[in-house]
């Protein structure tokens, strides 16, 4: 009998989940299309922001979309309890933020994936640093190869993996906040 994601251990799970890129797909847009409109019938009062990787155009990814939720104050944890509901896991909760999945199974990953960022409305640093690559490909670029050097180094530590991109994100989207308001 297999495991129970929640029963696995960080180490199982980053072995059943491992980071791996691949090239862009433009269908990741429509993935995120199609999810939002399921998340916009549970909450019609958030706004809703295809954001990481899958949402810049031209440069490898992990197939999972990344996607921004942004409510008002107070209703971080009634959203979560909804988005639960409708099949979302959390992942991580703190006070100012949620982070949820979709798409992980006891077989690994589902057809599409999803990770949602649940956050109050000036916590949205990502919709910055998405813009900035989108207006900007030669840092795009950079920001591909850092990943790419960084999935095989990391292949089964998600949390390195994300820990070593995070000085060059904080760069570019402070970068980004001057350049682009």
């Amino acid at each position: 009998m297999k495991k129970k994601l929640s029963e696995m251990t960080l180490e199982e799970l980053w072995r059943l989940f491992p980071i791996f890129l691949t090239e862009h797909d433009p269908d990741w847009k429509i993935w995120y299309s199609d999810e939002v409109d399921v998340l916009k019938k549970a909450l019609p009062k958030v706004a809703f922001y295809h954001i990481g990787s899958t949402a810049v155009t031209g440069i490898a990814a992990k197939p999972i979309v990344d996607i921004l939720a942004v409510v008002d104050d107070g209703e971080l944890s009634s959203a979560s309890d909804i988005l639960q509901k409708i099949g979302y896991i959390v992942m991580s909760s703190s006070s100012d933020r949620i982070s949820l999945n979709k798409g992980y199974t006891e077989d690994g990953y589902a057809e599409r994936v999803f990770h949602l960022h649940l956050r109050r409305g000036n916590d949205v640093d990502e919709i910055y640093f998405r813009d900035y690559l989108n207006a900007c490909p030669d840092i795009a670029s950079l920001y591909e190869s850092l990943k790419l050097g960084l999935a095989q180094k990391y292949k089964y530590d998600r949390d390195a993996y994300t820990d070593a991109k995070t000085e060059f994100i904080k760069k570019y989207t402070a970068k980004a906040k001057k350049e682009l308001q």
